[in-house]
């Protein structure tokens, strides 16, 4: 992020630290285990509503559509609508969802290479 003088010569859209920033509220956002599913299974290939839901497992019907909503609100997915019967919806990662799958797989590797320690972290405070 950067230390605190070079955050506040940001433009105040852009401030992390500013509760009413832009930014904040984007990260927000995607700051979230189902945002963050999404654009890790998108970034694998373009995908239908219901491969999502059966690849994401415990992911409602209405929390994987308020999460797509929201990805393609903020532009990190686009929607496509087949003209057929019955209609056809595809979601694939935009350009800036491509940039953010980067930072998700960093995550998701973080994530596997800690497991343990992490594991080992809590069941030595049980």
């Amino acid at each position: 992020m950067g230390t605190r003088q070079e955050i506040s010569a940001l433009p105040p859209e852009a401030d992390l630290a500013r509760a009413d920033s832009l930014a904040r509220e984007i990260f927000s956002d995607i700051a979230n285990k189902w945002a963050l599913l999404i654009i890790e299974f998108l970034g694998q290939r373009t995908m239908r509503f219901s491969e999502l839901r059966d690849e994401i497992g415990g992911i409602s019907h209405k929390m994987l559509t308020q999460n797509l909503r929201m990805l393609e609100h903020n532009g990190l997915i686009e929607r496509t609508v087949h003209p057929t019967v019955p209609p056809r919806v595809d979601y694939n990662l935009t350009e800036a969802g491509e940039a953010l799958r980067a930072v998700v797989d960093g995550m998701c590797g973080w994530t596997q290479q800690y497991l343990s320690h992490i594991e080992a972290s809590r069941n030595s405070r049980r």
